[in-house]
């Protein structure tokens, strides 16, 4: 865990295993309680050949039947057009794309009965991201999940949330600090690069209790971009969904302290966390961590901005 001290602007390397000496009584510590789904499929153009693959993003009915996707290759799957998922067998899925975006996205409405998350748990796979080179495993239902994970919906990990074990969190409370969560479905809005000056909406809410713990707190610190993203559209009146893009000159309204892992270049991400800590003062850090070693991505390292 690489620690940087904003003020200061200095850091200084650590292991995660420490992070609850960074907390106090009076601290509220917020984490993203979202669980990721087995939101991807595999599946054929009825009347063509050829295998089509399909991460379904969000829901975009009440009856959950109409999905907003992401699909590859991008120039198949025309509107109009049926797909089987599952195969011929009493487990498979087909849907109807009823509609077509930029960048690969299109819009499915299934045909199903009963509960699509319990169907999607027999047939769909771990949406592992894909700088990943491989298919996901059994084991990858638990690894790739925080252990405080509830809430279904995600299509990625909150991924500052992996490290943390019920140790750590048993550590976190014993130094003094709250828990407070709160529930960011990880979307478009979180993992595509940018493209202009949006970005996706991503749906999140958050109790009112956890959102009194987190107004009453003496200090607020964020695990990861989704928890901040939550917490600061809390605070500037949101619902329901957000399209809260933060990049730097953005005047943050409740966060202290976060803790993050690594990220790619353009994305929102890196953009979020130079807002928060300063543009040069991070990409020095992030010099700093590749000559050290840190490892980035979902599995990697993190770092704690105080």
């Amino acid at each position: 865990m690489l620690v940087l001290y904003r003020a200061e602007r200095r850091w200084e390397d650590r292991v995660f295993r420490e992070f609850p000496q960074f907390l106090r009584a009076g601290d509220c510590l917020v984490l993203n309680d979202s669980k990721v789904f087995p939101s991807r499929l595999y599946g054929t153009r009825l009347g063509f050949s050829g295998a089509v693959e399909v991460l379904l993003v969000q829901p975009l009915s009440t009856d959950a039947k109409t999905w907003s996707a992401l699909v590859h290759p991008g120039r198949k799957m025309r509107t109009g057009e049926r797909v089987l998922f599952g195969g011929l067998t009493s487990e498979s899925l087909e849907a109807d794309v009823i509609g077509r975006g930029d960048y690969g996205e299109r819009t499915l409405r299934f045909h199903y009965e009963g509960d699509l998350y319990e169907l999607l748990l027999r047939i769909g796979h771990v949406p592992l991201p894909p700088y990943i080179k491989r298919t996901d495993t059994a084991d990858d239902r638990e690894r790739y999940q925080t252990v405080f994970a509830r809430v279904t919906g995600s299509v990625a990990a909150p991924t500052a949330g992996l490290h943390f074990t019920g140790e750590i969190l048993d550590g976190c409370r014993k130094a003094g600090a709250e828990i407070a969560y709160v529930t960011l479905h990880v979307g478009l809005g979180t993992f595509q690069p940018v493209r202009g000056e949006s970005i996706h909406a991503e749906r999140f809410q958050v109790s009112e209790e956890n959102a009194r713990k987190i107004r009453t707190a003496q200090r607020v610190i964020c695990a990861g971009t989704t928890s901040v993203r939550a917490v600061e559209s809390l605070f500037l009146g949101k619902s329901g969904e957000t399209d809260l893009f933060i990049r730097p000159g953005f005047q943050f309204q409740r966060t202290d302290a976060m803790l993050t892992n690594f990220h790619l270049p353009e994305s929102s991400l890196l953009m979020l966390v130079c807002a928060f800590a300063g543009r040069e003062f991070v990409l020095k850090a992030y010099e700093h961590a590749v000559q050290a070693g840190y490892r980035f991505y979902s599995y990697g390292d993190c770092m704690l901005v105080i």
